[in-house]
């Protein structure tokens, strides 16, 4: 390795610790107006589809969610942004390429066990007080890099805690490092097993469940 690449390596690897290190983490107690929705969770799985209108078969992931509001407030909204991030930087937004007949091909699989169970195409964003107003999700991704030795699903508008940070190398018109906004979010970490040339009996083996502020 040259002393030019050396260094540049050295550079990325300084800014990606300093961003890190500023990263704060969600509190142990919440502040009395902030709230976190219970989650249950299945663990992500692979569905293999026929998409009309596209050449041969094309694989999702997905992963439900069951929230309920367990917090001092009557109703708390939940938007989402979801997102599936691999270990080779390949960052996937929750339904990005995903045609519509996926979900209502995983509702029907699930309706004994999800009767009403919900796509992130919702009208109403309201979780009510309650296990009584219990919500059950499915979050669907297109299928990820088949080099990827790990993969996080990042979950968030489960919380309206929120922090801000400094981003250590972006300034604004005025010279002042540009503000960084981040909300605390599930993190689920998995380890990708099989052979990519067997990507049809993939499965994913659980690492880890964090909260995290991003």
């Amino acid at each position: 390795m040259s002393k030019q690449i050396a260094a540049i390596v050295i550079g990325i690897i300084g800014i990606a610790s300093a961003v890190y290190a500023a990263f704060p983490k969600p509190a142990i107690v919440q502040k009395p107006n902030e709230w976190t929705l219970t989650v249950q969770y299945e663990h992500p799985r692979l569905i293999t589809l026929e998409v009309p209108g596209r050449p041969g078969p094309e694989r999702f992931w997905f992963l439900i969610l069951s929230l309920t509001n367990e917090s001092d407030h009557s109703e708390v909204p939940f938007i989402p942004k979801c997102e599936l991030v691999t270990d080779n930087f390949e960052i996937i937004p929750a339904g990005f390429g995903v045609p519509k007949g996926v979900f209502e091909t995983i509702k029907l699989q699930y309706q004994g066990s999800y009767p009403f169970l919900e796509s992130l195409d919702f009208a109403d964003n309201r979780v009510y007080r309650g296990k009584d107003n219990t919500r059950d999700f499915v979050v669907i991704w297109k299928d990820f890099n088949l080099k990827a030795k790990e993969v996080s699903f990042f979950i968030g508008g489960l919380s309206n805690e929120t922090a801000v940070v400094e981003h250590p190398t972006k300034t604004d018109e005025h010279g002042q490092p540009v503000k960084v906004f981040m909300q605390k979010t599930l993190q689920l970490h998995y380890r990708v097993g099989t052979d990519p040339a067997l990507r049809e009996q993939a499965f994913l083996e659980f690492i880890d469940l964090q909260w995290v502020m991003r």
